[in-house]
């Protein structure tokens, strides 16, 4: 018999020959140096129970790296009824390491499985949680050193090696991944927590505590930024709150919403470390503000432009008139509206309908009753069942636009879906052989993808402005970030580079005829610029407008995913705009939302302006 002082609560006498510890099972890397053999006599004081087991806290390691908690995994009423939260057992069973045959990409879990020759020692035993900005800090940049790329976690190829194969020893001051296995199985405190979007389906939501984090943008939540040593910031300093332990229902929350101390168990599933609390979290506050109309507007010398994704229009839509609103309250009706996910006049409805000519009349008079501006409109119809999107909605992108402030240089006749734009000259000045027209429809890289939009515009007084209006294909079947594959998988990235190259390319053809041209892309990349590989044939040829408008780096986001405030949505500009001065900022009328069935899209539309140099 040995006495052992248990972290955080009192001194007890128990057996310890013949046993292993909680610390022994979780040793020092992701994966159990025990895995798959049985042990015996692991003590160990009830943290939490819940319908899938019950977690113990054994004696204090030295060893950072290594937990000292311990999910044991039993759904047998006899042995949850057995024990109960504050009582010292002991138990034994064998050690496992578990993931879901439904998710490959899921880090194990250290556990024991169907627990045997459970014994309560004791009663009534207090625990102190691990309090975090306290006690342990999380790393602020990088998941795991297996991100080594240019771009970290962001970095191509992807799933060039898996975490639980490498089964490297724990660097948790320097790994996010690392930092939250290292207390995996633990109960920890998170205190002062703040949301940093909305809830999952499942009532889940992420945040961050009262500890160091990098990228904070002005409403709480964390951007993706380029870190101090050249890589995009993975932030994982902040975690997702699961449901809670005890069945209780987790409040609603929004980008920035407070909430009081949330105490619980740091675990992994889902494709993510966890904090499970123990009991439903309690919001304290909530942001302060709302999404304010843009300051920038239009005038005798300038262009303003939005670009909104405005997912999923119909002509009966229920959310068209807020769309509406948008873009004449909040954008202040610009010159040009870059408009994405415009869907076909009968919406989801599979029928072979294609031209989207009601649903922009819709929505152009439904801007017009708000604004008293009649806005015209062009667009593109794709062939049937072509683009991607919802099935049979045929989204495509569109042009609002101001007939007294742009209309389309004549003398080219407009494309159809299938016809190619090319440049051509004619003065010595590009022009193009469709207008509008779509960027090599045909090529592969579109296929069930949306063509790029082309146009090519004129003033009353004669200067000229191409625009490239985008919708690249989704990142649907990405992996998750905090998985197994390093770095992350981020389908189908390959075609987004082919894509981005096409623009780019497009772009430079103009260019080689007249490089002082004026050019506006904007769209739904579906893509980060911290990708920089990806991006990199189009920065070669133009700026992005949040650098050459000098938007703080934290406040680039037009989305929110998991832990991060992104941008899914860029516009980029030529040299000549650049040089004649742009403005840029983006409206957050959804992600700022103070619940998610008040976002009217999952994007936040943005709102720019340029001067045209003369092109005459």
């Amino acid at each position: 018999m040995k006495w052992l002082p248990l972290f955080g609560f009192v001194t007890i006498c128990i057996p310890v020959a013949l046993s292993t510890t909680i610390a022994d099972i979780q040793g020092n890397s992701f994966k159990s140096p025990l895995n798959g053999q049985a042990v015996a006599n692991v003590s160990g004081v009830v943290t939490a129970k819940w319908s899938q087991g019950f977690f113990l806290l054994g004696e204090p390691s030295n060893d950072l790296r290594v937990s000292t908690g311990l999910s044991i995994f039993t759904t047998s009423a006899t042995n949850l009824n057995k024990v109960k939260v504050g009582d010292l057992v002991s138990l034994g069973g064998q050690v496992a390491e578990f993931r879901s045959n439904s998710n490959r990409n899921n880090l194990f879990i250290t556990e024991i499985d169907s627990p045997t020759d459970i014994t309560v020692i004791s009663s009534n035993n207090t625990v102190k949680p691990v309090v975090l900005g306290v006690d342990r800090s999380p790393p602020t940049q990088q998941l795991t050193g297996l991100d080594s790329g240019p771009d970290g976690y962001l970095s191509i190829p992807n799933n060039v090696t898996l975490v639980e194969v490498v089964n490297a020893p724990l660097q948790p001051d320097l790994y996010g991944l690392d930092f939250w296995e290292s207390l995996e199985g633990q109960l920890v405190t998170i205190p002062s927590p703040v949301a940093i979007g909305f809830p999952n389906s499942f009532g889940e939501f992420w945040v961050h505590g009262a500890w160091n984090v990098t990228g904070k943008n002005s409403r709480g939540g964390l951007s993706i930024t380029i870190g101090p040593d050249g890589k995009p910031d993975a932030n994982p300093e902040a975690v997702i709150i699961g449901e809670p332990l005890d069945g209780t229902e987790s409040p609603s929350v929004a980008l920035g919403s407070a909430l009081a101390d949330i105490t619980g168990i740091v675990y992994y599933q889902f494709g993510f470390f966890y904090v499970l609390p123990i009991t439903a979290p309690i919001v304290t506050g909530t942001a302060n503000g709302s999404a304010q109309p843009t300051e920038i507007e239009s005038d005798s010398g300038s262009i303003s432009f939005g670009d909104y994704n405005v997912e999923n229009l119909a002509p009966t839509s229920t959310h068209l008139p807020a769309v509406a609103d948008h873009i004449a309250t909040f954008l202040k009706t610009p010159d040009i509206v870059f408009v994405q996910e415009i869907q076909d006049n009968s919406g989801p409805t599979d029928d072979g309908t294609v031209i989207g000519n009601l649903t922009l009349t819709t929505l152009v008079n439904a801007i017009a009753s708000v604004s008293n501006v009649q806005y015209s409109f062009l667009e593109i119809a794709p062939t049937d069942d072509t683009d991607g999107g919802q099935p049979g909605g045929n989204i495509r992108q569109a042009y609002l636009y101001r007939p007294e402030k742009l209309s389309l240089v004549p003398g080219a006749p407009a494309g159809t879906a299938l016809d190619k734009v090319e440049v051509i000259i004619s003065n010595d000045k590009p022009t193009l052989n469709f207008n509008p027209g779509r960027i090599d429809p045909t090529n592969a890289a579109w296929r069930a993808s949306r063509k790029p939009l082309v146009a090519q515009w004129q003033t009353p007084n004669g200067l000229t402005l191409f625009t490239i209006n985008v919708h690249l294909t989704s990142k649907g079947g990405s992996s998750s970030n905090w998985g197994d594959a390093r770095p992350p998988v981020n389908l189908p990235v390959d075609v987004r580079m082919d894509q981005i190259s096409l623009v780019a390319s497009f772009a430079q053809s103009i260019l080689e005829v007249d490089g002082k041209a004026n050019i506006l892309v904007g769209g739904d990349f579906n893509e980060y610029t911290q990708t920089r590989e990806v991006f990199k044939p189009l920065t070669d040829v133009l700026t992005e407008a949040d650098v050459a408008a000098g938007v703080p780096e934290v406040e680039r986001y037009t989305y929110v995913f998991d832990q991060n405030s992104e941008a899914l949505d860029h516009v980029f500009v030529s040299d000549a705009l650049v040089q004649c001065g742009v403005e840029i900022e983006h409206v957050h009328v959804n992600n700022w939302a103070p619940t998610l069935s008040q976002r009217i899209s999952d994007h936040d539309p943005s709102v720019g302006r340029i001067s045209l140099c003369g092109n005459l």
